[in-house]
């Protein structure tokens, strides 16, 4: 990785595309930490119930299934799981406020960081007078994300709801990130992801190398399987037309 060049790092994604080992290499390559947005949104929920906060407990109310996915159409989870994201955007905004007081850099990954949320973070950064990134992660294959569940849960059994959820959820975001602006990057091929990655966050001429089919190294991302098929993928970095709803 070449010379940080931020103090903060958003990584969004689906889950199941790999947002944990790609946020600890980040970290160890700079000498950041992690902030795992899940603890925070598993201590936020621990914090209210669903009457008190409907919108954080879509998936824990008392009328939602054990498993939703494979209850549920795929279209309603998702609908479900946007609305949660959306719900917890402040929980977000509190933890970039945190970071932008202490002078340690970090990356904060999790599924619910919209590209709504970053783009204000990334605005409250300049605002600090410090350097906020933010960055999602694409896999758009929900018999990809399928396999990766099945290696790093395989005591879960059959996955294929919450995979298809997953894959619509991850091009949501993919969708929302280009419409604010935000890098988006393919999760394969798996050998080329950290360049790919690096090239987003601290963009240099030539930093982008040339995507090519490969399999994935012994560092993949979590659950990913040992072979991943080719396809070719790049840093999305379009730069769009900011939507009605501007952030400040």
């Amino acid at each position: 990785m070449a010379k940080r060049t931020w103090d903060l790092v958003l990584l969004g994604g689906a889950s199941g595309v790999g947002k944990s080992v790609a946020a600890a290499r980040i970290a160890g390559a700079t000498g950041a930490f992690v902030v795992e947005f899940d603890d925070v949104v598993a201590a936020v929920q621990e914090l209210t119930t669903a009457e008190q906060h409907p919108a954080l407990h879509h998936f824990d109310g008392p009328s939602a299934p054990e498993r939703p996915e494979d209850t549920w159409p795929p279209e309603r989870v998702l609908e479900l799981q946007i609305a949660t994201a959306e719900a917890l955007e402040p929980a977000a905004l509190g933890v970039v406020r945190n970071r932008l007081t202490v002078p340690v850099p970090a990356v904060v990954e999790g599924d619910y960081l919209t590209p709504a949320v970053c783009s204000r973070a990334v605005a409250l950064g300049r605002t600090a007078g410090r350097e906020v990134r933010a960055v999602f992660l694409h896999e758009g294959d929900a018999d990809r994300i399928a396999a990766n569940y099945a290696a790093r849960e395989p005591e879960s059994g059959d996955q294929t709801g919450r995979a298809e959820v997953g894959a619509r959820y991850s091009q949501w975001l993919a969708d929302e990130a280009r419409r604010y602006a935000l890098p988006v990057v393919d999760c394969r091929p798996w050998s080329t992801l950290a360049e790919r990655l690096d090239a987003a966050l601290d963009p240099a001429p030539d930093a982008v190398p040339d995507a090519a089919p490969d399999a994935a190294p012994s560092g993949t991302p979590s659950g990913a399987p040992a072979t991943a098929p080719p396809t070719a993928a790049t840093a999305t970095t379009d730069r769009a037309e900011l939507p009605s709803r501007q952030v400040p």
